[in-house]
């Protein structure tokens, strides 16, 4: 398999950022999937603005590395690095876990973001679409983590804890809605996955959360005008999921629900 990396790093700068800092914090590794464009793109821009070292994966590697060359410009001194990986394919999830175990770092942060939609009805969606959205939406999730759980559980304590995990769930996983289909069913599994990985993990000091976010403004909305402000931006996830993961070592936020001011669409 051919392997693509990129490495970006330069002098820490001092332009400011937007994004509210709610404590200090120790240096963390972050390792996010989905990292080139909506709600993980954002996750990635809220640790580059706080110094963390960035370890970014996505399916598309024009993405990536222009998500990467943007990250640098405005935050100049972040260490930055990434690999295109395919993680609906279980072979090139395993490939980028062992891309990331052979950079030996501590695994701080793991933000299992990769995920697709499409719409149908377990009635009448094509044949596939329900082994589709499994395949991305759940089993990328599973097959990274159990990866980087050895390494995790083995590594020194930081402040208290061996890392934490957040799996980007989805309203979908709470409640069926029309035009969820597969989509809806494999969330409702990473919800799972998620709830089964937290007690498993308590003893071992590392941290998980599922994270579910209502209507968030990114690709797949298409030319949604939302100048009313309707749903949600991305950058209100990437900031909760950044707070969660400042708290102290004895507190964790396992469910995090996130909906628009007025509601689901």
């Amino acid at each position: 398999m051919q392997s693509t990396m990129y490495e970006v790093r330069s002098t820490f700068g001092t332009e400011k950022s937007s994004y509210f800092v709610p404590r200090k914090s120790n240096f963390m590794n972050v390792v996010i999937t989905g990292a080139s464009r909506g709600i993980g793109k954002a996750v990635a821009e809220v640790y580059a603005a706080n110094g963390h070292a960035l370890y970014l994966c996505s399916k598309n590697e024009v993405a990536l590395y222009k998500t990467m060359e943007e990250l640098l410009t405005k935050y100049p001194g972040v260490k930055i690095k990434g690999k295109a990986r395919d993680l609906s394919k279980q072979e090139e999830v395993e490939n980028f876990g062992q891309w990331i175990l052979d950079n030996s770092i501590n695994i701080d942060v793991l933000v299992n973001n990769a995920g697709n939609f499409l719409p149908g009805s377990v009635h009448n969606e094509e044949r596939g679409v329900l082994e589709e959205m499994m395949a991305v939406n759940l089993y990328s999730a599973y097959h990274l983590t159990r990866k980087l759980l050895p390494q995790m559980m083995k590594q020194s304590p930081v402040s208290g804890t061996r890392g934490h995990i957040f799996n980007m769930c989805s309203i979908a996983s709470l409640n069926a809605y029309a035009n969820g289909g597969a989509y809806s069913i494999s969330k409702f599994a990473l919800h799972g996955f998620s709830k089964n990985l937290r007690e498993e993990m308590k003893q071992h000091l590392i941290k998980v959360t599922s994270v579910f976010p209502g209507a968030v403004l990114t690709d797949s909305w298409g030319d949604y005008d939302n100048s009313d402000k309707r749903i949600m931006e991305a950058a209100d996830i990437a900031q909760m999921v950044f707070s969660c993961s400042q708290l102290s070592p004895q507190a964790c936020v396992e469910e995090l629900v996130i909906r628009p001011q007025l509601g689901d669409l």
